[in-house]
C-alpha cells in the first residue's frame, strides 16, 4: 500500500496483527477517539489516568488546568492539578512496593564489560534511595535546593536523582561527557552547592576520570566566587586501597585503576562511607503539583544553556502515559533505552516513565560497539528485551557492518522498536524494520524535546500504519498545528513551523531564573502557540514529517547544540576574529558541525590551527560538539545590518550554488571566495 508524501511515494507498514490483538490501542479509529477526548476534555482524560497514582491531597475543583500561551495577554504560565500534593519518588517506588511488586526487578545493570552485570529490585532501590535521602538531609539539603549530579550510567545515579525527588530538592543532572567548563557553568547557573559524582568510568577502552573533571569544575566555580560545599563520590572503579597501589577491583572482572585525584577533607565524601549506617526509612516530602521536580540544561540559541524546569504531577503523568502507550508497554515486557540519563530521554524513558509503570528495564553503562558491533544484540538476547528505544545515529552506524552482526543473534523477543533524538531517514528506518526487527516489529519514531517532557508526535504500535521517516500523528493532549512565518495556521498538506496550541501535562514551566527567556524563546514569535523551533511537513494523509531545526541550532547524534555556544568557544583562539557554525549532513550522525572561521590579520590557516580549534571545542563543551569541518573564511556573507546569513553558509557547506534571494547581502563577492576555499576532500 503506497501513499503520496510530497514528491515521493511512501509505503504504509501496518502494525503486526499479533501485537495488535493485545495492544492498549488497537486501531486508528480508537486512537482518534481517545485523541479527540484528550483535546476536547483534557480534565476527563487526564483525571482518569491520574487515578493510578497516589495523591496526599486531591486537586482543587475547577482548577484542573489553567494557562496562558499568549504573551500579549500577560505572563505565560501553565498549571495542572492545582491544589494536589504528591511525591514523585513515592509514586515510582513506595507505591509499587506497597502493591506487592517489591521483588520485581527494576533494573538489570549491564556494565561496560560484557561479564560485568547486576540487578536491583524495587524494594532494594527504595531502601537505597531512603538512605541517600537521609544523607542529603544530614548535609543540609532541603526542599528547593539544587543538587548537581555528574555520573556514569550506574544504579547510584538513579538512587541520587530519586533521593532528591523524595526530599523536594531539584536535581540537575549533567551528562558525563561534558567538560569541566560545561559542568561548572551549569552548577553556577543553578547555584548547586552539592555535587554527586563518581571516581571514573570506562567507555569502551577509554578511561574517563570523572572525579578529576569534577574537581576542575569546582575550582572554576570558586573562581567565580561560588563555593561547592559538598561532593559525594561513588567508588565505581577504584578499590578501597587504590591510593596505595592495590589494583584489586571490588567487583569481579571490572577494570580498576589507581585514583590520582585529590580528596578534599571536609568537602569530599565517599558514597559508601556516608551510606553506612544511614536509615533505610525516610518520609517523603509532600509537594504541590507545580513545585519543581528537576532542571535539565539544554543548548540555547544565545550560546548560554537554558535550565529547563519540570514540575511534579504534570511531568509524572506525561512520562508515565507516553511510556505506556508509545511503546505499548505490558507487565511482561523487558525494556531497554540506550540513552544516557544525562539527557532528557534518560530522565523520562530510563527512569521516571518506566518506573512509574513498574517496568523492568536494562541500564547500560557501555558503548554499543564495545567490545564489538554485536554488543546490542548480545544484550537483547541476554535479557530477552522486548522493547528497544535508541537513536537513528546508532542504527546508521550499525548499517555499516551489514546484516551479519545482527543475524548472529536471534532477537526473537523484540516486538516494539523505537527511535529518539532526531528524524530517522527512510533507509535507516527500513534497516531497523526489516533487518533488526525481521519485519514483524512495530516502530515508534518519536518526536519530542527536553522542553516537552515526553513524546509529542509518535505512532502507537498497535494502531498506527507507519510511514518510514514520519513521526506520524500527535500524542494524546498535543494540539499540533503548522503555521507560516506570519503565524497563520495552514490547512491540509503543507510545510512550515511546527507549533502546539494547548499545554499538555509534561510541558516545561519556565527557564530557571529567567522566565523572560522562556517567553521569548517559545511564545514570542507566535503568540498563543508553543513554538517547537522545528520545521515540518504535513502530507495529505495528515502525517507529520519533521524537517529539522529552523533556529540557530542543530542536532548531532541526538544532541541539540547551539551554534552560538560553539562559535564562542572557537573565537577564544587569539587567531580567530569571527566564526559561524552551521549544520552539515552526515551519513552517520545525521548532522555534524561545519564551522567557518575568519582569522585575524596575519594569522595563517593551517592543519595545526584546525586541530587546535577542534581540541578546544572538545575541551570546552564536549567531544560531541567538535566541528567536523573547519572552513577558511576570509569574509562571511552578511546582511547590510551585519547579520550572518546562515542560510547561505548551509548552501556553501553542501556545495549548492543555488543560493536563492541574496539581494540583502552586503558583499556578494565573499561567496565566490568561500566556494573556492571549500575543503576539496568533502566531494571526493
Amino acid at each position: 500500500m503506497a501513499s503520496e508524501s510530497g514528491d515521493q511515494k511512501t509505503e504504509l507498514y501496518n502494525p503486526n496483527g499479533d501485537l495488535q490483538k493485545n495492544a492498549h490501542v488497537k486501531s486508528l479509529p480508537q486512537y482518534k477517539e481517545l485523541y479527540e477526548q484528550s483535546i476536547q476534555d483534557p480534565e476527563a482524560f487526564w483525571s482518569e489516568i491520574a487515578k493510578q497514582f497516589y495523591f496526599k491531597t486531591p486537586p482543587t475543583p475547577g482548577k484542573f488546568l489553567q494557562y496562558n500561551f499568549n504573551v500579549n495577554d500577560g505572563k505565560v504560565f501553565v498549571k495542572w492539578l492545582e491544589g494536589a500534593t504528591t511525591n514523585v519518588c513515592y509514586n515510582v517506588l513506595d507505591r509499587h512496593v506497597k502493591n506487592g511488586l517489591g521483588d520485581r526487578i527494576a533494573f538489570f545493570w549491564e556494565g561496560n564489560d560484557p561479564d560485568d552485570s547486576s540487578k536491583v529490585t524495587y524494594k532494594q532501590l527504595l531502601k537505597e534511595v531512603c538512605k541517600f535521602a537521609n544523607v542529603l538531609k544530614n548535609h543540609g539539603v532541603k526542599k528547593g535546593d539544587r543538587v548537581a549530579i555528574y555520573m556514569p550510567m550506574i544504579v547510584e545515579l538513579v538512587v541520587a536523582m530519586l533521593a532528591c525527588a523524595r526530599i523536594g530538592a531539584m536535581h540537575s543532572i549533567v551528562f558525563g561527557g561534558f567538560s569541566s567548563d560545561s559542568l561548572a557553568g551549569r552548577m553556577l547557573d543553578a547555584k548547586s552547592s552539592v555535587l554527586v559524582t563518581a571516581d571514573g568510568v570506562y567507555r569502551g577502552k577509554k578511561l574517563v576520570n570523572l572525579k578529576e573533571i569534577a574537581d576542575e569544575a569546582v575550582t572554576l566555580c570558586k573562581k567565580q566566587d561560588f563555593v561547592v560545599e559538598t561532593v559525594f563520590v561513588v567508588r565505581h572503579l577504584g578499590s578501597p586501597d587504590a591510593a596505595n597501589g592495590d589494583r584489586t577491583s571490588p567487583v569481579a572482572k571490572r577494570p580498576c585503576y589507581t585514583l590520582k585525584t585529590d580528596f578534599h577533607k571536609g568537602r569530599d565524601h565517599w558514597w559508601h562511607d556516608v551510606m553506612e549506617g544511614s536509615s533505610e526509612e525516610c518520609e517523603p516530602v509532600w509537594l504541590e503539583a507545580e513545585d519543581p521536580l528537576f532542571m535539565l540544561y539544554t543548548s540555547g540559541s544565545t550560546g548560554k544553556p537554558k535550565g529547563v524546569v519540570h514540575t511534579q504531577i504534570g511531568y509524572l503523568l506525561y512520562a508515565a502515559t507516553t511510556f505506556k502507550y508509545s511503546f505499548d508497554y505490558h507487565e511482561s515486557d523487558i525494556y531497554w533505552c540506550t540513552a544516557d540519563i544525562g539527557w532528557i530521554t534518560g530522565h523520562s524513558y530510563v527512569c521516571y516513565g518506566p518506573m512509574a509503570n513498574g517496568a523492568t528495564s536494562v541500564m547500560f553503562e557501555g558503548t554499543p560497539l564495545y567490545p564489538d558491533e554485536t554488543r546490542c544484540w548480545q544484550i537483547v538476547d541476554k535479557y530477552k528485551v522486548t522493547i528497544l528505544y535508541t537513536a537513528p545515529t546508532l542504527i546508521r552506524t550499525l548499517m555499516k557492518y551489514g546484516e551479519a552482526p545482527v543475524k548472529k543473534y536471534s532477537r526473537e523477543s523484540l516486538r516494539v522498536l523505537a527511535t529518539v533524538g532526531e528524524p530517522i531517514n527512510p533507509e535507516a528506518w527500513l534497516f531497523y524494520y526489516n533487518v533488526i526487527g525481521d519485519a514483524r516489529c512495530s516502530i515508534s519514531d518519536t518526536f519530542w524535546q527536553t522542553e516537552t517532557g515526553g513524546h509529542t508526535l509518535t505512532p502507537l504500535p498497535g494502531a498506527t500504519p507507519m510511514k518510514p521517516g514520519s513521526a506520524t500523528f500527535p500524542f494524546f493532549g498535543i494540539d499540533a498545528a503548522v503555521v507560516n512565518e506570519k503565524g497563520e495556521e495552514l490547512e491540509g498538506a503543507c510545510e512550515g513551523y511546527l507549533v502546539f496550541k494547548k499545554p499538555w501535562p509534561g510541558i516545561m514551566r519556565t527557564v530557571y531564573g529567567d522566565h523572560n527567556r522562556y517567553e521569548d524563546t517559545y511564545f514570542r514569535q507566535f503568540p498563543g502557540y508553543y513554538k517547537t523551533g522545528d520545521g515540518c511537513k504535513r502530507d495529505e494523509d495528515g502525517y507529520f514529517w519533521i524537517t529539522g531545526r529552523i533556529d540557530d541550532m542543530f542536532n548531532v547524534s541526538g544532541h541539540l547544540l547551539s551554534t552560538a555556544e560553539i562559535e564562542s568557544a572557537v573565537i577564544e583562539n587569539p587567531k580567530v576574529a569571527e566564526a559561524a557554525a552551521v549544520a552539515y549532513p552526515h551519513k552517520t550522525k545525521g548532522e555534524a558541525c561545519y564551522c567557518f572561521v575568519t582569522l585575524v590579520e596575519g594569522a595563517e590557516f593551517s592543519g595545526d590551527l584546525i586541530k587546535e580549534l577542534v581540541t578546544h571545542v572538545r575541551a570546552k563543551i564536549g567531544p560531541f560538539a567538535a566541528p567536523e569541518v573547519v572552513h577558511n573564511a576570509p569574509g562571511l556573507p552578511k546582511t547590510r545590518s551585519g547579520k550572518i546569513m546562515r542560510r547561505v553558509l548551509r548552501k556553501i557547506a553542501v556545495n549548492d550554488h543555488d543560493l536563492g534571494d541574496v539581494s540583502t547581502m552586503a558583499d556578494s563577492s565573499v561567496v565566490d571566495v568561500l566556494f573556492a576555499n571549500r575543503p576539496k576532500h568533502l566531494d571526493s
